[in-house]
């Protein structure tokens, strides 16, 4: 079930910046912790960032730092991830996710995280 439309992806040179959206469908958004994820080709899945669910507290892969800000819009049902100074190794294909009971492990949102909606692909040349 789609359950958001991700935008924003696209490629681009290094040094250059994207913002993603998830825009979510239904009900009940500001009741998720939501994340972004990302998937290299030939990589496993990692965390990029998360969120919770009043924007208290967001979280960062130690990769991404100083680099990415995520945010949402409550009103909007919409998540954003903006992310300055591409670097090629972030060329991946990015998620959005929601959880409703998330852990903090190692700085970082950790649960039972369901995609919604289908990835965006960011390609980052150098």
């Amino acid at each position: 079930q789609v359950r958001a439309v991700v935008s924003g992806g696209g490629s681009v040179q290094a040094g250059a910046s994207l913002r993603l959206s998830c825009t979510a469908s239904g009900s009940g958004f500001e009741n998720y912790v939501m994340a972004w994820f990302r998937q290299a080709p030939g990589k496993e899945r990692e965390a990029v960032s998360c969120i919770t669910r009043t924007s208290l507290d967001s979280y960062y892969a130690d990769s991404v730092k100083g680099r990415f800000t995520i945010s949402r819009d409550n009103a909007m049902d919409t998540m954003y991830l903006q992310m300055n100074d591409l670097r090629p190794e972030d060329t991946a294909t990015y998620y959005c996710a929601a959880a409703q009971l998330v852990s903090i492990v190692n700085m970082m949102c950790a649960g039972r995280f369901d995609d919604w909606g289908q990835g965006t692909e960011v390609t980052v040349s150098s």
